[in-house]
């Protein structure tokens, strides 16, 4: 789960039986697969507008109606105050997805014409806010005007973030596209968490995460608040948690509670992890007396492998106080007690713990943790909490209402399932891995085997100096039988966890999103839609209207580039376009061997570079007889032949010099490529076919766990070249 210390890089080797953005087969957009019942507007559906997630049923008419004059609603159900708020969000959004101001009060008798009339019905819902929600909804938009009717206000949130898909731009202006939508989700827990103890995070960047997430209708955001580098909320019953271990970076209670409020305005839930019995070095640094190992060192090796001593009374009741305080700023019913990656050695090298374990006949510290787990779970029970922790809590005798989160591999959605747990899936879904968003979006979260490792790479993890009762946590062979129906009714969705050691304030936008809009998708659509060609072409125009709507992953990124070269940007962002960055913890090595340093270009390149990706799709449509976008092939290419004199001549700060060999590369690639373009058989020199070589095995490395995170994958600037596959395309032709 963590990825900055040696015990986790090592182990953390997960294994995703899905296609490979570098693999990536490229099929006719008019396949996506969505449910038989909506079989009749699978055409429409690839057209614009582009609906992410893909609703349960639509049926895209031909037709618009125009948004020059505004929009209105009509509550024909009494709104609360929460709705109300959210209907202000919503034309506020319309405005800046359609390019108009609208008046504050709207009337009958606006300039120019007669606003559109958006009808609301909904039901009142006992259940808000709670995995239990009605979050269904219907939507037309028709000749006759628009009507929303939804099974409870969180199903008007839901159906009001569609609508704002529908807007597009026609020859005469802003327009509604026609639609006819019934969906609702196919799983209740649909979240992100996010790591504000590795890097603090702004209040205004985690509201920023909250709108997209409303966007794209994720109702989880799943806040980890405290480990071995912060502890981030204020405490006023142990001050000297924040005064000794949070770096003076952590939030206030108001700003919580306030936060809480801007989250469920939304629809989303807020579950915040308080970790416990490891990672917990910010806790310890307040109370040394508590740390199973002495002294408490905050620089020393053990920054996130510090523990507590699990033996003595006054650690639970810490937690007891600490639990009850933190659960009234939260009100949501579950409560994140970590649980992971206790290190045994924290345990079996103090005497008095190993003395404690014989004398109550626990033979190994997994016993001990289990023991401590059950009482972690007795004190958030007894405070009105439902605990959740990661799957090593799964290993405690604990009641059947804890829900387990795997993250090492997808077997234990089988093993917790089949024990009576519920179930919230994380595993293949590790944003920090930096994989492309085609490998998460294929992952499904009934699938329990998909993710974890084989025997034989099982036996070069021992080979490589790993505990093997740690390998067999990540061990699926042989792979877990499919869930029955009574398994599957314990998964309540899935997560998609970004952990910060090489992730800023600044980063966290490009590095959420739109990867998170593709998994939103397998939380909220059907199985069946799993089209990876069509995921991309709807998630380009996704990222354009969170970036619309107030997302700052491009502007953010647009600053980091103008900050590396202020004179001028453009061959930063030209080389970001044809690469990405090192993924599978690679890219935490990288930073580890140059400094800890994050400024550079492999901090700017993104893990779906959507250039590449569309460039790749259109060479393999070349190579395969498609020679329509022959010109678009051959300005791409010599433009990123041009950036490598451009990119030598911005090349002056320590972030971008290490890059020149990449930009050098891409350049070769790109002039391979057009020769292909000009003359078919044409043979590339020894030379290039050298570097294409080097780079095809560079990114075969890439995508092998275990060496990536090694620390065995190095690239200049942390980069690698996302348009080898492409190339490989062309180069191929005959």
């Amino acid at each position: 789960m963590r990825s900055n210390r040696p015990a986790r890089l090592r182990k953390m080797v997960l294994r995703i039986n899905a296609v490979r953005l570098l693999a990536l087969s490229v099929t006719a957009l008019s396949s996506l697969a969505i449910p038989a019942s909506a079989a009749e507007s699978s055409k429409a559906v690839l057209s614009a507008p582009a609906l992410m997630p893909v609703p349960k049923m639509v049926h895209l008419p031909e037709g618009a109606l125009p948004l020059q004059n505004g929009l209105t609603i009509a509550w024909e159900s009494d709104p609360s105050p929460l709705l109300k708020r959210a209907a202000v969000r919503f034309r506020s959004r319309l405005d800046m997805l359609s390019g108009r101001i609208q008046p504050v009060m709207p009337s009958a008798t606006w300039p120019g014409g007669v606003p559109l009339t958006m009808h609301v019905r909904f039901r009142p819902d006992p259940d808000f806010l709670t995995v239990t929600a009605k979050e269904g909804y219907t939507l037309a938009v028709d000749a006759s005007g628009i009507t929303l009717e939804a099974d409870g206000p969180e199903g008007v949130l839901r159906g009001m973030s569609t609508l704002l898909q529908l807007v597009q731009n026609g020859q005469n202006g802003a327009q509604l596209n026609f639609a006819q939508i019934t969906d609702s989700p196919r799983f209740p827990w649909r979240g992100i968490m996010i790591d504000t103890s590795r890097h603090f995070m702004t209040i205004e960047t985690l509201c920023r995460q909250i709108d997209a997430m409303e966007l794209l209708k994720l109702n989880v955001l799943h806040l980890h608040l405290s480990d071995g580098t912060g502890f981030r909320v204020e405490s006023r019953v142990l001050p000297e948690l924040t005064a000794k271990g949070s770096h003076r970076q952590y939030y206030t209670q108001a700003q919580m509670r306030d936060l809480v409020d801007y989250a469920r305005d939304r629809g989303i839930r807020i579950v915040p992890e308080f970790d416990v019995p490891g990672h917990a070095l910010a806790y310890l640094l307040a109370r040394p007396e508590l740390a199973a190992q002495s002294p408490v060192n905050p620089v020393a090796k053990n920054l996130n492998t510090a523990a507590f001593d699990p033996t003595l009374p006054e650690t639970l009741h810490l937690i007891r106080q600490l639990y009850a305080e933190m659960g009234r700023l939260f009100p949501d019913r579950y409560f994140h007690s970590g649980g992971d990656e206790v290190n045994p050695k924290e345990w079996m090298t103090n005497p008095k713990i190993v003395a404690y374990m014989k004398a109550h006949h626990f033979d190994t510290p997994q016993a001990l943790q289990a023991s401590f787990t059950a009482q972690v779970e007795k004190i958030l029970s007894s405070q009105g909490k439902i605990m959740v922790g990661w799957d090593e809590v799964s290993e405690a005798p604990i009641p059947k209402t804890v829900v387990v989160e795997p993250w090492r591999s997808s077997k234990f959605i089988a093993s917790a399932t089949a024990e009576g747990h519920p179930v919230v899936v994380s595993v293949g879904y590790y944003l920090d891995l930096l994989q492309p968003a085609s490998q998460h979006y294929l992952v499904d979260p009934y699938d329990p085997a998909v993710v974890g490792v084989n025997r034989a790479e099982a036996k070069i993890m021992i080979e490589k100096g790993m505990d093997p009762v740690l390998v067999n946590a990540f061990l699926i062979d042989p792979p877990p039988a499919p869930l029955n129906d009574v398994q599957k009714q314990l998964v309540l969705g899935g997560e998609a966890p970004l952990w910060a050691e090489v992730v800023t304030d600044e980063m966290l936008d490009a590095r959420f999103w739109p990867r998170s809009a593709a998994i939103a998708e397998r939380f909220w659509s059907d199985a069946a839609v799993r089209d990876v060609p069509d995921m991309y072409r709807r998630l380009g125009v996704v990222a354009s209207e969170l970036e619309l709507t107030g997302l700052k992953a491009r502007s953010q990124a647009d600053r980091m580039a103008e900050r590396l070269s202020p004179a001028d940007a453009s061959p930063v962002e030209i080389l970001a376009e044809a690469t990405m960055p090192l993924r599978n913890y690679a890219m935490n090595r990288y930073v580890e061997h140059h400094g800890g340093t994050l400024d550079g270009m492999g901090e700017i390149a993104s893990p779906d570079p959507l250039t590449a990706i569309r460039f790749n799709e259109l060479a393999e449509r070349y190579a395969k007889g498609d020679h329509a976008e022959a010109a678009q092939l051959k300005a791409q290419l010599q433009r990123w032949i041009d950036n490598d004199q451009a990119f030598a001549g911005i090349a002056v700060s320590r972030g971008l010099t290490s890059a020149l060999p990449v930009a050098h590369d891409v350049a070769i690639l790109a002039r391979m490529g057009l020769a292909a373009l000009d003359k078919p058989k044409h043979k590339a020199s020894a030379e290039s076919m050298t570097v294409l070589t080097n780079w095809i095995g560079t990114l075969a490395n890439a995508d092998n766990l275990v060496k990536a995170a090694s620390g065995s994958v190095q690239t200049p600037a942390g980069l690698l070249i996302a348009i080898v596959p492409g190339i490989q395309a062309l180069c191929n032709v005959r």
